[in-house]
């Protein structure tokens, strides 16, 4: 049985050179965008890396954004100023050898709590997700994400609402 230590900054001398997901997009930009967003400050990335094997089983991303009130619902642009301030959840995912041990709901879950985190720092309403596929869409149904009418899949969840979602997870 796989173990995997709790997500950390990305580093240099990390092993993400076989990092395989099964989307082509995600799996490149671990390889090629990671460092070099780290260092620009484009945002900031996230991996739990395998204890046996020492290679990055899993990562996400996270970077200030924003959202159009024209691309929010009405409960999220309330009394929000246009462009509305998000936390984007950016780029989750998960080498496919360790699908299916949990490590997708826990990046999840460390995602949305530095989020939380950040919100409070910088101030914003929601976090969002651009959903790669109808399977991904799923899953961040399940953790109360809500998908923007009219969008090519995107998703988000208040802040309140998120804080909410962890407590009950953490109870």
């Amino acid at each position: 049985m796989s173990s995997f230590a709790r997500p950390r900054a990305i580093q240099p001398g990390d092993d993400y050179s076989s990092f395989d997901c099964g989307e082509l997009t995600l799996d490149e930009w671990v390889r090629t965008r990671a460092l070099k967003n780290e260092k620009t400050g484009a945002s900031r990335t996230f991996v739990s890396i395998e204890a046996a094997s020492g290679r990055v089983a899993g990562y996400y991303c996270l970077s200030a954004s924003s959202l159009g009130h024209e691309e929010a619902t009405s409960s999220l642009r309330r009394n929000m100023p246009s462009p509305i301030p998000v936390i984007l959840i950016g780029r989750l995912a998960v080498d496919a050898e360790f699908r299916g041990l949990g490590l997708g709901v826990s990046l999840l879950q460390d995602a949305i709590l530095k989020g939380i985190e950040a919100s409070r720092i910088v101030g914003a309403r929601a976090l969002v997700v651009h959903a790669i596929s109808a399977s991904a869409e799923q899953f961040y149904l399940k953790f109360g994400f809500t998908l923007v009418p009219d969008s090519a899949r995107v998703m988000f969840v208040t802040v309140a609402d998120a804080e909410a979602t962890i407590a009950s997870l953490l109870a």
